[in-house]
């Protein structure tokens, strides 16, 4: 999937970035570079392959060191919520910011 200049244009007006022309150039290079290797990475045959908790277990054996699931701390969400401008229904309320 290459992206054209106007593709950066427009990431980069939804990130609020103004670039200069060379800078529009670069991007878009190191962009389709990365979907290049994002592109092949997914072609590669991963049937049978066990997936992973943590790299560490490709090299030796290691075990989950888990701990049960328990509350341990007390529901303070009021007092919490006191400082908040707005709350509806124990949720912030906060101002719209994406047009």
């Amino acid at each position: 999937m290459a992206l054209k200049p106007q593709d950066v244009e427009r990431i980069a007006h939804l990130a609020r970035l103004e670039l200069s022309a060379a800078e529009q150039v670069t991007l878009l290079g190191q962009l389709n570079g990365f979907f290049g290797i994002v592109e092949a990475m997914g072609a590669v045959d991963t049937r049978g392959v066990e997936p992973l908790y943590t790299p560490l277990s490709a090299a030796q054996a290691v075990s989950l060191r888990l701990r049960d699931d328990v509350v341990t701390e007390v529901d303070e969400r009021e007092r919490n919520q006191r400082s908040a401008p707005a709350v509806d229904n124990g949720l912030f309320l906060v101002p719209k910011v994406i047009e």
